[in-house]
């Protein structure tokens, strides 16, 4: 398997056997009605309920960029005949909360291969600088309006259905968050590898901190096989007016530090809301990861 082959777009059905028998459960009941939110100065525009439902109107936005330093070109390797950016709409598709998915990239060559395969493109400029920025310009493009925004990583490409639709519930189940995601349990294997970013939670499922080193980090230095760590995901999503003002807040020391825009949020005291699902995690991070992939599917006969 040759990982930087050219895109060739697949016509196939998704697959979505995988995703059927995948139920995402969530912190500390996430469907508890809408608490009352108390909120000051800049945050207060966000829990001013208009009348009616809440948060409704939902996009699914997956940013791509072929110039990735780790992985050049990495939305379009081939994982099994199909390139991984449409395997990732695929099951985006399948997300019973979005009313519409969309691809944002700043590469015609990538434009070219997800219109191919019938996705809608939106093209952005080269100078985002991470995914919550390229799904802003997107969304400022979109003709609609929309509520909430759904950031869903495109080298996640057996993202399940139900986890999207489990992060849209709990935002709009949450008036005083801005944003929303999901973590898994985190392997033993992976304590110690920086591109597996974990999290750490409150009481009342927001997130407290996101790191690439393992947290909590206990005085032994080893991994405690009785602790719960978590493993964050990527896939977020964030009510659309405080996605419009992401871009103009200043970087932050742990976000700069720790390269993980998350960070950006938490440090300017806004809240973010985390389900934990029961998933297999098989992102894409580096050309090794193609042949895990494609080896853990071919194992449960996935196409």
């Amino acid at each position: 398997m040759n990982p930087m082959s050219i895109c060739t777009p697949s016509s196939s059905s998704s697959s979505s056997s995988s995703s059927s028998s995948t139920k995402a459960w969530i912190f500390h009941g996430i469907a508890v009605g809408a608490a009352v939110a108390v909120a000051i100065g800049a945050h207060a525009y966000l829990y001013l309920r208009r009348p009616g439902k809440f948060r409704t109107r939902v996009v699914g936005i997956i940013p791509a960029r072929f110039a990735s330093s780790r992985f050049p070109g990495k939305p379009l390797v081939q994982i099994l005949g199909k390139p991984m950016i449409q395997r990732t709409w695929e099951r985006a598709k399948m997300a019973s909360s979005l009313d519409h998915v969309v691809v944002a990239t700043d590469d015609e060559k990538i434009a070219d291969c997800c219109r191919g395969f019938g996705a809608d493109v939106i093209i952005t400029s080269e100078s985002c600088r991470n995914g919550t920025e390229r799904c802003n310009e997107a969304l400022q493009k979109l003709e609609k309006k929309y509520d909430i925004v759904v950031n869903i990583q495109g080298d996640e490409p057996l993202i399940e259905p139900e986890i999207i639709d489990g992060i849209v519930k709990a935002l709009q189940g949450a008036p005083d968050a801005v944003f929303s995601t999901a973590v898994t349990s985190l392997k033993p294997e992976d304590a110690f590898d920086p591109n597996r970013v974990k999290c750490v939670v409150d009481n009342h499922g927001y997130a407290i901190y996101f790191s690439r080193g393992l947290i909590p980090f206990n005085k032994s230095a080893n991994v405690n096989p009785q602790f719960p760590y978590l493993l964050h995901l990527g896939i977020q999503s964030y009510d659309s007016k405080f996605l419009k003002i992401y871009p103009e807040l200043t970087p932050t020391p742990l976000q700069l530090e720790e390269d993980l825009e998350q960070l950006k949020v938490l440090e300017n005291g806004y809240k973010m809301k985390v389900i934990k699902v029961d998933h297999e995690a098989h992102g894409v991070d580096a050309p090794e990861d193609v042949e895990k992939i494609e080896h853990f599917m071919r194992e449960r006969n996935l196409s």
